[in-house]
């Protein structure tokens, strides 16, 4: 019985430190689980609960010294309300074909993420992803995961062009919206906005209260476009609170 307990429970472990992504001058640090075994959805749902995110098998969260600028913040799917702003970006994107996958990664994805870090994050961690990192990002998961594709309508019978994608992660409470990328010859459509809107709308229909983005880090341009999706939620010290 106590062994049997004992393989329960994750280990957790703390990552060296590295130059901070967001903000300037900044040293970052990470504490990192395993997520393996029949318990690893339940536990990627208690941990994301606890302001952690995936990636492939490992859930991590940052633990930097004197420093806690990075919030997990979610969207209050059923008391979310669109702005007149929100509301012209989800009728310029309504001829987009919406489909939903299992993590199986393509080439054609792949091409548009390259496409996408070049523009939006050169130089970045991801920017020296391969193919066959892609793949393991993607394919590499031990809870329910969805790709969900965006194209333009088909034309002459073909499938239209993939212009945005988002990995998405399934909870018990929410939609955890792992990565997402985009066409950016498509500024116009501001795919970023709508991927968030409609997940905000899927997890109505499913009737899960929340989408979680990840984290929010005052200060940071990156950033910023997450606190327009109201009302949102904050983990702090007291537990989820309304920002």
């Amino acid at each position: 019985m106590t062994e049997h307990y004992l393989s329960r429970l994750p280990q957790f472990f703390l990552t060296p430190g590295g130059a901070c992504p967001y903000l300037p001058g900044r040293v970052e640090r990470k504490v990192f689980a395993r997520l393996i075994g029949p318990h690893a959805g339940p536990l990627n749902d208690a941990l994301t609960h606890s302001g952690f995110r995936r990636s492939q098998m490992i859930a991590y969260r940052p633990a930097c010294d004197g420093c806690s600028a990075c919030v997990s913040v979610r969207v209050v799917a059923d008391e979310f309300s669109t702005s007149r702003t929100m509301r012209r970006i989800e009728r310029r994107n309504r001829d987009l074909v919406r489909t939903t996958l299992p993590p199986e990664a393509t080439r054609e994805q792949f091409s548009l993420l390259q496409a996408y870090l070049s523009e939006r994050h050169a130089g970045g961690g991801m920017s020296d992803m391969g193919l066959f990192d892609y793949v393991a990002m993607v394919e590499e998961t031990p809870v329910e995961t969805t790709l969900v594709e965006y194209r333009l309508p088909a034309e002459t019978g073909s499938a239209g062009k993939l212009i945005a994608c988002a990995l998405t992660d399934v909870l018990q409470d929410g939609l955890s919206m792992v990565y997402s990328f985009f066409d950016g010859a498509n500024a116009d459509r501001s795919l970023g906005t709508y991927m968030i809107l409609d997940h905000i709308h899927t997890a109505r229909a499913r009737r899960l209260p929340y989408v979680y983005l990840g984290y929010w880090v005052g200060g940071s341009d990156k950033m910023d476009y997450k606190a327009r999706f109201r009302p949102l939620e904050a983990l702090g010290p007291a537990g989820w609170t309304r920002m």
